[in-house]
């Protein structure tokens, strides 16, 4: 099999570790264009310039998880953005597997995890061609003071044994089935499973497009990522945007 060649088989990945690091996002980047392989994963115990979707600060002090996995998946450009679907599941999927019995995270679009109504989780995909960055930060012993929207940790969620050594490989165990779900099924296996932990159809919600403010109620995922909602005037695909939390923000 080529280097950089996705192929058929399982991700075999190739962990590199940080004690300090500027962006896992941006380490990855320099990577790839220094010929790293599909599959190379950058982990840093912290980050100095983390950052999240918009060019957001992302706090990442010691104690959480702070990964990037550097993928050159055999696919148009036009699919990287399913990526940011197929992560947000693998994210979830790590989270149940350390949070206790009833508790489940759910999902918000685009890529936001959720645990009890609050950001646990966040995801930032970057193309550089021909390869494609996911990011994933994951608070699982602290989360910032200042966030304009609710968070919370998994430690405050109950996962109190929960540390970033033994969340990784969960995290990477279960990106590699949903990466191989979408590779070999496609896109609709993944909007299947991730309509099964998000928003409840009918439910309100407030939708930030660049100044805007768009109100509706959740419709649907269409098959290629778009939000879906209900307005006054009508069914409305949205392709970039932010879903507020809570909804009547």
């Amino acid at each position: 099999m080529k280097a950089h060649d996705s192929g058929g088989a399982l991700i075999a990945f190739d962990i590199r570790r940080y004690d300090s690091i500027g962006s896992t996002n941006d380490e990855a980047m320099r990577l790839a264009h220094c010929g790293a392989a599909h599959g190379t994963v950058v982990c840093a115990a912290m980050q100095t310039a983390g950052r999240g979707r918009q060019a957001r600060h992302w706090h990442s002090p010691p104690g959480n998880l702070y990964v990037s996995i550097l993928l050159r998946p055999d696919r148009p450009i036009v699919r990287v953005p399913e990526l940011s679907f197929v992560t947000a599941l693998a994210v979830a999927d790590a989270a149940d597997s350390v949070l206790p019995d009833g508790v489940r995270a759910e999902l918000k679009w685009p890529n936001d995890v959720l645990v009890r109504g609050a950001k646990v989780a966040g995801i930032l995909i970057e193309h550089t061609d021909p390869a494609t960055v996911v990011g994933v930060g994951v608070n699982i012993r602290h989360a910032p003071s200042d966030a304009p929207y609710a968070v919370t940790t998994l430690a405050a969620a109950g996962a109190g044994a929960a540390d970033p050594d033994a969340v990784l490989p969960m995290l990477l165990a279960a990106f590699r089935c949903r990466f191989a779900d979408w590779r070999d099924c496609g896109f609709a296996a993944i909007r299947t499973a991730w309509l099964q932990r998000a928003h409840v159809p009918g439910s309100p919600l407030n939708v930030r497009i660049g100044d805007r403010t768009v109100q509706g109620r959740f419709a649907d995922l269409s098959h290629d990522g778009a939000l879906v909602i209900e307005t006054p005037e009508g069914r409305r695909r949205i392709h970039a945007g932010e879903v507020l939390s809570p909804p009547d923000r």
